[in-house]
């Protein structure tokens, strides 16, 4: 039964941060955007986003990404060892996963970077970086549903395929606000 616990505060852990990932960068689009206004509404927004920026880092993202290593670990830990060898798909989690934790902590660069009223990437290029958790989370979920049934080619074709369509749909807005 600890199990379930641990898994079900798991999977509320995973969702708060991917959540808070998606809010933060969201964020950060604005954040540059206002970088562009004329004075006093670009000190007031900038102002306004950093704050945001920072309760959204570490009073979301923080306790969430916490929340799902930890209760993560104690499950691979109930588990056991034998169990991990014999599940490969759970090491390919595990490297997501630590891709994941990479682009949450480079979002804490970024969130520095424009305190200091640096712009480190355009509004545009913002918006294809929040769709990286999108494209980590697909492969994450089916990994954790399928198991070791997941078919690794068609999957990667998958998500290849959606990214595209994302980009794609990235360009077509920009040339819509742009008009």
């Amino acid at each position: 039964m600890p199990i379930l616990l641990f898994k079900s505060l798991h999977v509320v852990g995973f969702v708060a941060w991917f959540a808070g990932l998606f809010y933060l960068v969201r964020i950060f689009v604005y954040h540059v955007e206002a970088l562009a206004k004329p004075q006093p509404e670009r000190d007031v927004l900038t102002k306004q986003f950093n704050i945001m920026e920072w309760r959204v880092y570490r009073i979301i993202l923080g306790p969430a990404v916490v929340l799902t290593w930890t209760c993560g670990t104690v499950m691979l830990l109930l588990y056991g060892t034998d169990w991990l060898a014999a599940n490969w798909w759970m090491h390919a989690k595990l490297v997501l996963l630590v891709l994941l934790t990479g682009y949450h902590h480079s979002c804490k660069g970024i969130i520095r970077k424009l305190e200091r009223g640096e712009v480190p990437l355009t509004s545009f290029q913002l918006r294809l970086l929040n769709e990286v958790p999108t494209l980590l989370l697909v492969p994450i979920v089916l990994l954790a549903v399928y198991r070791n049934d997941f078919n690794t080619w068609y999957t990667l074709a998958g998500i290849f395929a959606f990214g595209a369509l994302l980009f794609a749909g990235a360009k077509l807005y920009k040339r819509s606000r742009e008009k």
